[in-house]
């Protein structure tokens, strides 16, 4: 048989290029809708920067401000230093991204692609980000001077990775994130607060979550049960009504604010006033990176508050301070969610 004519073919391969061309333009058409629509087209959300001056910033998306907060609790909820935590972001960065992925190399699962086979806990275990956290910190606490070892070799001795080397290029942002999260440099990490997926709100959902990345003895003294409903009965100008899952946790009556005591010490060696402390900004960062999963819209600490939703997501002075208002305390965290 004949071949067909040059132009009979050179038309076929027009057609083909001009088919090819119109699914690659379906498919980037139907990216961009999907990122529209879950937001995914605006940023990544989240921000931390230096508290330096030396203008350094890491940008990330709510779904990593959770997984970094929590892995940052579990570490500090242990009494273990700012460079176990940084150690432990680094891995983690490179491992999963920061993002609880239920896939890996081989059985490799989670946060830090923790094997199910090599005894770090059943797949179900391993996929929660407290769990894989405590395993993966029973491990460093293991190696000898792990904070005077290179971040690579700190954390090659509890991951055992084939490139070793990978974790060091997450130091810098690592650092930044285990500055602020463990309430060192205050006022430096701000999030939009967009809700997402997640439907949990309300002061009771954010007090079962700072109960699972703390501890129950974070907000309740021992034996006493998690998710207990919080009173929030009474009129405006009513005293706060305390928590029955915490005596010192209050939350007042409007029934969204939730108020955590922080007894961050005084400066004794200048007899100075009480002063905002690690643990303070540790509590009011944790709730910002959780403000889109916990549908928290408020968060103010030490005379700064951070409000969901505002154009560059700073820390502002608050406009309560000298007002006697109780966000004019320096002892309390108040963590404000949506209806």
């Amino acid at each position: 048989m004949s071949e067909p004519p040059l132009p009979s073919r050179r038309r076929r391969g027009r057609l083909f290029r001009f088919g090819a061309a119109f699914v690659v333009m379906l498919a980037v058409a139907g990216y961009l809708v999907v990122q529209y629509v879950t937001g995914g087209g605006r940023g990544p959300g989240c921000k931390v920067v230096s508290a330096k001056g030396d203008g350094a910033t890491y940008e990330f998306t709510p779904e990593q401000a959770v997984n970094a907060a929590t892995i940052t609790a579990v570490g500090t909820a242990r009494d273990l230093p700012e460079r176990a935590v940084t150690i432990a972001l680094a891995t983690a960065l490179q491992e999963s991204t920061l993002r609880n992925i239920d896939y890996g190399d081989r059985d490799s699962l989670g946060l830090f692609q923790q094997r199910p086979s090599q005894g770090w806990g059943t797949p179900e275990e391993i996929m929660d980000p407290v769990h894989s956290a405590e395993k993966f910190y029973e491990g460093l606490e293991k190696v000898p001077g792990y904070t005077r070892l290179p971040l690579t070799v700190a954390a090659q001795k509890v991951q055992r990775s084939g490139f070793p080397q990978a974790y060091a290029k997450h130091e810098p942002d690592a650092a930044l994130l285990a500055a602020a999260l463990t309430g060192r440099s205050g006022a430096t990490l701000t999030c939009e607060g967009r809700p997402g997926a997640s439907r949990a709100s309300g002061t009771e959902a954010v007090q079962a979550a700072l109960a699972r990345d703390f501890g129950r003895d974070l907000i309740q003294p021992a034996g006493a049960e998690v998710g207990a409903p919080a009173g929030a009965e009474g009129g405006a100008g009513a005293t706060p009504t305390p928590s029955p899952s915490a005596p010192d946790v209050t939350v007042e009556p409007d029934g969204r604010t939730l108020t955590l005591p922080v007894d961050d010490g005084r400066d004794r060696a200048a007899g100075g006033p009480r002063r905002a402390g690690t643990r303070g900004w540790q509590l009011a960062h944790w709730a910002v990176a959780n403000a889109s999963q916990l549908r928290i819209q408020r968060v103010s600490y030490a005379g700064r508050v951070w409000v969901a939703g505002t154009t560059d997501s700073t820390w502002r002075q608050d406009d309560a301070k000298g007002s006697g208002k109780p966000a004019d305390r320096p002892d309390r965290v108040r963590i404000t969610t949506g209806r």
